[in-house]
């Protein structure tokens, strides 16, 4: 019989970012204001990566009663920013490319994003493959010194 698996994620020193960046269709008739947001994401994801020093350590897909998102884990802020002002690179001409559409068909597709830095955070997983921070992280078996949530916390 198989054993019930529990594992947190792997300790880091310093800040872990976490972005959230999704998009709402207002009017799905209008695909031509909410399909070039939808699959400018995929590229840009594609696009980090392909690239080991771009900061972005993991990502999750999901899909809420609002639409869209991605769940992004960064190394710190300075890579997120880098990469959004990065004029080479996907984000800036999607960006660009996004508001133009948005000035001519307002109100079509609605975008958002929040960004948390942490320093402080706790992971529990159970029968799960890493995901999430663990995914980010990398993951490890929870045991005597990582067992309680507080603990887990503090360590």
């Amino acid at each position: 019989m198989a054993q019930y698996t529990r594992t947190t994620n792997q300790h880091v020193d310093g800040e872990v970012v976490v972005f959230l960046i999704g998009m709402r269709i207002n009017r799905p008739w209008r695909v031509d204001a909410w399909l070039p947001v939808f699959t400018a994401m995929p590229r840009m994801l594609a696009e980090l990566s392909r690239d080991p020093d771009s900061g972005l350590l993991s990502y999750d897909l999901a899909f809420g009663a609002g639409g869209p998102m991605v769940i992004q884990y960064w190394r710190d802020t300075a890579s997120l920013y880098a990469y959004a002002g990065d004029t080479a690179g996907q984000h800036r001409p999607a960006w660009a490319a996004f508001n133009r559409r948005a000035r001519r068909m307002p109100g079509a597709v609605g975008i958002w994003h929040e960004t948390y830095v942490s320093g402080e955070f706790e992971t529990i997983y159970g029968d799960m493959p890493p995901r999430g921070l663990a995914k980010a992280l990398g993951s490890r078996p929870i045991d005597r010194g990582t067992e309680g949530g507080r603990t887990r916390l503090a360590a």
